[in-house]
């Protein structure tokens, strides 16, 4: 490859990755975990500057965590164990993004993002409301308001928006990758000590990673807002799924949320 790229995927259980020079499996939560059965160049977050602990409330971004302080490369990213960007090919791991396209694609774009999602009949706090619990993002809010208030605008509109970047999944040229990061660890460790978790289950308690989501978003507006970044600098791709997706119960855990406020309480 001509770009030094590293894209982090993310696996919090043993299986198959994606082999290509640029990505590193990650094993996330790895702290006190054996790695059996995990691909033989998989890395474990629990080394060097880590946060592997908080795993249980953070998910895949303490694999973030520990690509932005342990490794050297000029572009950053994060994908998934079941979840990449889609390339060309036929075979499983043959679709996803690989080397010759991700040059072409740095060679034009700063920021490489998951094509939309679009909910049309919620907003991204309705929908968070209706299927976890607002008082995250209120929370969330606060905290913004007083560590770095110049991204208020950029909040309040991210929440009323219907439509946001998720899987907290991206590749970006490192010095905004550094920037994301500075901004984003201190206000979900923020987050992670007002939020009671007392009676949480363990699928419950993984609302930093959700919150951390959307967050992305904030932070990407407001980049746009002060022309850090422009329009043009980003290229949102299609998604890739390695793993089978129920969509139905997809789509009948978003209605029930929407007209009868019922809690997701296990991931699609």
């Amino acid at each position: 490859m001509k770009h030094n790229a590293k894209v982090l995927v993310a696996m919090h259980k043993p299986g198959a990755a994606a082999q290509d020079s640029f990505y590193v499996p990650v094993f996330v939560g790895s702290a006190g975990r054996d790695a059996e059965g995990f691909p033989p160049n998989t890395v474990r977050d629990d080394e060097g500057d880590n946060i592997s602990r908080k795993n249980d409330c953070l998910c895949e971004l303490t694999g973030l965590y520990w690509g932005w302080k342990n490794l050297r490369a000029d572009y950053l990213g994060l994908v998934h164990y079941r979840r990449y960007f889609r390339g060309k090919g036929k075979e499983k791991f043959g679709k996803v993004l690989h080397g010759e396209k991700l040059d072409k694609l740095l060679e034009k774009y700063a920021v490489l993002l998951p094509k939309k999602r679009h909910y049309y009949i919620e907003t991204i706090y309705s929908h968070y409301a209706h299927t976890f619990s607002g008082e995250h993002f209120d929370a969330a809010r606060e905290i913004i308001a007083a560590r770095c208030p110049e991204y208020l605008a950029a909040f309040d509109k991210t929440m009323k928006a219907r439509s946001a970047y998720l899987f907290n999944m991206f590749i970006m040229r490192r010095d905004l990758a550094d920037r994301y990061c500075e901004w984003l660890f201190p206000i979900l460790d923020e987050l992670e000590n007002r939020i009671d978790q007392t009676g949480m289950t363990d699928f419950q308690r993984r609302f930093g990673g959700r919150v951390g989501e959307r967050l992305f978003n904030v932070w990407l507006l407001h980049m746009l807002e002060i022309s850090v970044l422009a329009k043009g600098d980003l290229a949102e791709l299609p998604v890739i799924y390695t793993e089978k997706v129920h969509f139905f119960k997809k789509a009948a855990g978003f209605l029930g949320a929407k007209f009868f406020h019922k809690k997701y309480e296990t991931s699609f």
